[in-house]
């Protein structure tokens, strides 16, 4: 989603709390202040989070899934040791991070802890540390309150510019060309007022983001590094591509301070590059410019020279032919990233995954299950499992149909907001004849997606079946769930039409 459409759906959202916040006859001003409750917050991060859902640009990809969320484990959890993040703040808000298919250069921070990446971004960076920078500076932004202080002044804005606002939100979901020419004069200004946080705000986050970065791990040349790319960014590019720029400005003494930072620092430098690094870019680079014009660009590997560079030319070859359905090309282009990975693990493992996905693509399912299961994980880590299941759906039966459901089963309980997880395991329960069981995990990935409507109708679904079927060992306990999960999704959708209501103007 771009920066003006997500402002918009922000404001329509902070619009619709106005009422939980109208409880404190005068808002916090800015400064020390951590204006809303930490309650309100969220619940508008909810709201926001529920629009990017079902952005068209919204992505599931478990490879680079796993990558920002091995980034930002660490980040985590040094934020919390450095008391940077309290234990209140660390339970009651969501910490996910939303990927978007957009090549645009950006990454932002929302209410209620979540976090918004563009694959445009992860094309650009050129180590582990740079891309942890980024994420480190935004959750300082959230750890410092920054964005419920920022929240405080969008009240403060009139009724007329809120309206107009709105007008553009919904105008923004049926042609966004429409809604820019709603967005123009007054609005734009207040729009880009909302976009930057203050001066203070974002030396706050470099410092604090600064210290987590390095607690957690990392070199703290990223954040230099970092800083030189948006840096010359900045000089030279002004078509919208680096909205980041736009939205956390980028001044010299933010510059000076970082690089006086990294001086005091005694680290030794690691490696600007790696190839793990390098294939994980190509692969974001990809996957966000789907013309066939780019993708014929990505099959062009002649100029890389070095041996990372050259991993991540050939990972995006392969990729853009696999999408370009030319299979012979990427077969070749996959051959030959094989002989280049074949020493670095980690590498082999990503060049692995391609293989199983090219196959995939070709519908040669055994092929895939059998690449699959020549990586040996014992832990079976969340990429391999999703495609394992992938691809068992599309055998006929197979001894591992019943440890994968298994393995499913374990991913969504420790991590219940993994709508993808549970899509996958709704399919392998159908496949298995554990109808009701299948239609509950339906109905959990919609609630993981915070889509209230679609969790109803698929938990109903799911209660018609069992009142109308005999109920097999265990689907007593599903169905006794089933009835808690409608009733809790009933309640929200109650939630948001009480906030509609309280939203809209007297005589409206």
């Amino acid at each position: 989603m771009r920066p003006s459409q997500l402002m918009l759906v922000l404001l329509l959202g902070a619009l619709g709390l106005q009422p939980a916040w109208a409880q404190s006859k005068a808002l916090p001003s800015l400064g020390n202040s951590e204006g809303i409750s930490l309650g309100a917050e969220r619940k508008l991060g909810d709201r926001i989070a529920r629009e990017l859902y079902r952005d068209p640009d919204y992505l599931e990809d478990p490879v680079l899934d796993e990558y920002i969320q091995r980034l930002w484990a660490p980040l985590i959890k040094a934020a919390a040791a450095r008391g940077e993040l309290s234990t209140d703040l660390q339970e009651r808000f969501a910490w996910r991070i939303l990927l978007g298919r957009d090549r645009s250069v950006n990454a932002f921070a929302l209410p209620g802890g979540y976090l918004g990446v563009h694959l445009g971004l992860i094309a650009v960076v050129t180590s582990h540390d740079e891309l942890a920078s980024v994420l480190a500076h935004e959750l300082s932004h959230v750890t410092q309150r920054h964005i419920a202080r920022s929240i405080d002044e969008q009240a403060k804005m009139t009724p007329w510019v809120i309206g107009s606002m709105i007008l553009g939100a919904i105008a923004v979901s049926k042609n966004p060309q429409a809604a820019q020419g709603l967005i123009v004069g007054g609005q734009a200004a207040a729009i880009q007022s909302q976009l930057s946080y203050s001066r203070d705000m974002e030396r706050e986050a470099d410092r604090v983001g600064y210290g987590i970065l390095a607690d957690a791990g990392y070199d703290p040349q990223g954040f230099v590094g970092m800083f030189a790319k948006l840096q010359q960014a900045a000089g030279v590019n002004d078509n919208g591509a680096f909205p980041y720029l736009r939205s956390h400005p980028l001044t010299t003494e933010r510059i000076a301070d970082m690089q006086a930072r990294l001086q005091l620092n005694s680290a030794s430098p690691r490696a600007s590059s790696d190839m793990v690094q390098a294939m994980l870019a190509a692969r974001a680079r990809v996957m966000s410019q789907n013309s066939v014009e780019a993708l014929k660009a990505w099959t062009q590997d002649g100029k890389a020279t070095s041996p990372q560079a050259q991993a991540g030319a050939l990972y995006a070859a392969t990729l853009a032919h696999l999408q370009l359905r030319d299979m012979a090309a990427a077969e070749r282009s996959w051959q030959r990233l094989s002989q280049l990975t074949s020493t670095t693990p980690e590498a082999k493992r990503l060049t692995l995954l391609l293989q199983a996905e090219v196959a995939a693509k070709q519908e040669r399912f055994a092929l895939a299950l059998q690449v699959l299961e020549g990586l040996n994980q014992a832990q079976l880590p969340r990429p391999e499992l999703i495609a394992t299941a992938q691809a068992l759906l599309r055998l006929p039966p197979h001894p591992a149909r019943a440890s994968i459901t298994q393995k499913l089963r374990e991913q969504v309980t420790q991590a219940p907001h993994d709508a993808q997880a549970w899509n996958t395991l709704a399919s392998m329960l159908a496949l298995q004849g554990q109808t009701l069981a299948s239609l509950r995990a339906e109905g959990e990935a919609q609630m993981a997606r915070m889509d209230w409507t679609g969790a109803v109708d698929r938990f109903r679904a799911a209660q018609d079946w069992a009142k109308n079927n005999r109920l097999q060992a265990g689907d007593h306990i599903e169905a006794s769930i089933v009835d808690t999960r409608l009733r809790l999704a009933q309640a929200q959708i109650r939630d948001m039409h009480a906030e509609r209501c309280a939203a809209r103007p007297e005589g409206a």
